[in-house]
Parts: C-alpha cells; structure tokens; sequence
C-alpha cells in the first residue's frame, strides 16, 4: 500500500523508485518490466520509458505533496474533449501520483528542430494552439488575474535581482519598479481572454503524424490571448531571428481572426505580444535562479543572456517599461559581464 499524499512528498528517491516500478509492472501486466529515465521536468514531476510487448510506454511520475496529478488529468480531458492532440492516458493512479501514458518518441520538438522544416513545425504548432485557445475556459480554470501576475514578476525582483544578483533597489529604482509592475499589470489584465497554456514552448511539444502533441498543460489558467503566441515565438530555449518570428505572429494572426478568437487589431496584438513575451522574460529569468538556488539546478541559467536580448529587442517598442532598461543597464549586465 502507498503512504498517504503528506507522507509520499517526503520520501527517500529509492523508496518512491521501488513503488514507480511496481506500480508500472501492474499497471502494464508485466512483472520484469525495467524502466529508465525518459526525461525530467523543471518542478518535481519525471518521466520514464517503459518496452512493453505493445509497444513503449511512458510513466508519469508526480509525488503526491509535490505535483498535482488530479490537476494534470482535468486539463487532459478539457483538451482530449476539444480536439488538441494530448498523449492518451492508459492506465492512472491519481493518488498515487502515477500514470501510463503512450509514448510520443523520444525527442521534443525542440531536440528534433534540425531535423524539421521550420515554416511546417510552427504552422502545425499554430494550429494545435488555435484549438487550445478556442477551448471556453470553465469555471473551475484559475484566472491569470492581478495576484497571479504580482506574483510571477515578483520572481524576477526576489530570485533573479535580491537573490542570485545581490541587488539591493534603492528608493527612487523600487518605485519606478512598482510603478513598472502595476503597468505590466494593468496590460496584462485589459488583453482578451482565452484559455491559455502557460509555458507553450518547443519543449512542450512532440512531432507526432499530422502535427504535434501538447505536453506539461497542468498550469493553464485563462488569460491573456498574447501569452502562448508571446512564449512560442521567444521560445525560452531556442532563439528565431526577429523578422521570422514577426511573420510568424502576423500568420497566427490572420489564422485567429478567420477562427474567430478575440484577436484585436495587427498592431495592438504586436504590441501585446511584445509586452507579454517582456513579462514572461522577467518571471523565466526568477524561476532560473529560483531552479538553481532551491532546487539545486544550476544549468538553466546558463540561458540567462537569451532574455536579456529578448528584451532589448522589445524595449525600444514598449515605452512603459523604459525604466527597465535602466535597471538592467545598472545591475544586471555588470553583474553577468554582458
């Protein structure tokens, strides 16, 4: 028998491993089934492959006290019923925080970009976010409201400045900070509303025949309808040249209007997009030195320098974030040498 949620959060890796295993051998019918690692997630969740006689199978590892499985498996459903492609679920254990997916292959879109044509991925990537975002957002889906986007930028000033950094604001850089912070907020909460995935990313996607799959969904809330498009085309992992990326975003553009989604004017959306992919800068840049700090993952903020040429590139564009700029020109570059 399994320990209780409260308890399994804090038991020793060999332990949960040995409970993973058995779980996997029952669920899939296999007593000398082996399982290694597949992948890790950037919280606590991990996957693992399973050769079964049919066929490879994933296990989804989510410590009850840590990772949200019952959360996981609402979204899955919501998308299955409205047509994104989602990894099919074949067998579950909620409270034990353990599930049988299929296998979608080893590589993410990201790992497989060279083998890829470009134009295809991000078309086929725009399609599967356009039904994602034409999903109504039910009643029990967390809004993207004012707490959650103090919080979010709340990381870059705790984590990435206070605590990896050593920046100490001094009175007249914290007011133009909180000044910053309520401007983001209020853009932020005028834009159109759709169900929006959080973290819509290469990584977060498989090349699958037809298109691709949508993975790591559990933190979708209804917001903003610039936040996925925002995240795609800045991708946190992988740099596009700013002129395809523009086109890009005016292609979805045009394809969310024909669709119907609350899209407003080219120009408005750009500028939206802009400010999002700013935002969502800051919070990536927080959760890096937050991963490296608490969690003892040092690698992620090796990508730190994407984000500062993120937004230099968007500043000049947004001109109610200029004390941004200054802020990084006294305290961030110097401290990273760039």
């Amino acid at each position: 028998m399994l320990p209780p949620p409260a308890i399994a959060a804090h038991l020793p890796d060999a332990v949960r491993a040995a409970q993973r295993l058995a779980w996997a051998r029952e669920a899939t019918g296999e007593p000398g089934l082996a399982l290694e690692r597949a992948s890790t997630d950037a919280g606590f969740r991990s996957y693992w492959r399973a050769a079964t006689a049919a066929g490879a199978r994933i296990v989804m590892d989510s410590p009850p006290g840590l990772e949200d499985a019952g959360r996981w498996l609402r979204l899955h459903a919501l998308l299955a019923a409205h047509g994104v492609r989602v990894p099919a679920v074949l067998a579950r254990d909620e409270a034990a925080g353990f599930l049988l997916l299929e296998d979608l292959g080893a590589r993410t879109a990201l790992q497989a970009l060279d083998d890829l044509d470009a134009d295809a991925l991000m078309d086929a990537a725009f399609a599967e976010l356009l039904r994602l975002q034409a999903i109504p957002p039910p009643a029990w889906l967390p809004d993207y409201d004012a707490a959650l986007v103090e919080r979010d930028l709340g990381l870059f000033h705790d984590w990435f400045l206070v605590r990896h950094l050593g920046v100490a604001l001094d009175a007249g850089e914290a007011a133009a900070w909180r000044a910053l912070r309520e401007r983001v907020l209020a853009a932020t909460l005028a834009q159109p509303r759709v169900l929006v995935h959080r973290d819509y990313i290469l990584r977060n996607l498989m090349p699958v025949d037809g298109g691709v799959a949508v993975l790591d969904f559990q933190d979708a809330v209804r917001g903003p309808i610039a936040y996925d498009p925002a995240s795609l085309l800045r991708d946190a992992f992988h740099t596009w040249p700013a002129p395809r990326a523009d086109a890009w975003l005016r292609g979805y553009h045009a394809r969310a209007r024909e669709a119907g989604l609350p899209v407003p004017g080219l120009e408005r959306f750009r500028h939206d997009a802009a400010l999002m992919g700013a935002q969502r800068h800051l919070k990536i840049l927080g959760i890096f030195a937050r991963l490296h700090h608490r969690d003892g993952k040092p690698h992620y903020l090796h990508d730190a320098p994407r984000f500062l040429g993120y937004l230099d590139e968007a500043l000049p564009g947004l001109p109610e974030l200029a004390p941004l700029a200054g802020l990084l020109d006294r305290h961030v570059r110097p401290r990273l040498a760039l």
